[in-house]
């Protein structure tokens, strides 16, 4: 029986790539490096490891310029997001609504420290979310703060919902299903079960074994 739901966040829950492009510009800028970082080259990235990004997107720079701008990207981004939020996807805040009455939520992402907490403040979803985890604060990889969650919080049977191949990848090393969000950034070519909106976590099979 399943018990808990553990979600990815960019490109299962929002998209703020917008905003990403504008702040990871931006603090490039700062470090005299012009690159205007796009939305679209963003949604092909996240989902990665934070200083994998940014190697990708400035490839020339040095590793402390590139821990420089990754720094002051993020805090810039976090700050906008904490108060004026992201694009949620369609029916998130119906869904959570719903899935919260016989699931325990949580998240885990690739991010740094800060932002999976702007999502929250920023979209009024305190208390939806019992635990997360990413990265900034663990230096883990994603599966094994997966499993961090799973020993912390004494799950037994929780599912992942992602979007990308490193979201199936990690589940599976976890040892958990994988649920594919069709709808997001990635493209994934092995899952247990796939959705093409949020709202259909719902109606999803698995969660009513």
């Amino acid at each position: 029986m399943i018990d808990s739901i553990i979600f990815d966040l960019d490109g299962t829950l929002w998209d703020t790539t917008h905003i990403g492009a504008r702040t990871w510009s931006e603090a490039a800028s700062n470090h005299q490096i012009q690159n205007n970082v796009t939305a679209d080259q963003l949604k092909g990235l996240y989902g990665l490891p934070t200083d994998i990004i940014a190697r990708k997107l400035f490839p020339n720079a040095t590793e402390e310029l590139l821990q420089a701008i990754m720094r002051e990207s993020n805090e810039k981004e976090c700050k906008y997001l904490a108060k004026d939020g992201g694009i949620l996807f369609p029916k998130l805040l119906e869904t959570l609504t719903e899935l919260k009455k016989n699931y325990q939520l949580f998240i885990v992402s690739n991010c740094e420290d800060g932002y999976i907490q702007s999502f929250i403040e920023g979209n009024k979803l305190e208390g939806y979310f019992k635990d997360f985890e990413c990265p900034g604060r663990t230096r883990q990889s994603k599966a094994d703060n997966i499993r961090i969650i799973m020993n912390r919080n004494q799950l037994e049977n929780p599912i992942y919902v992602g979007d990308t191949a490193l979201d199936a990848a990690s589940s599976k090393e976890a040892g958990i299903p994988f649920v594919y969000a069709r709808y997001g950034f990635g493209k994934v070519e092995k899952f247990d079960y796939a959705i093409d909106s949020l709202d259909e976590l719902n109606q999803l099979s698995l969660l009513k074994i």
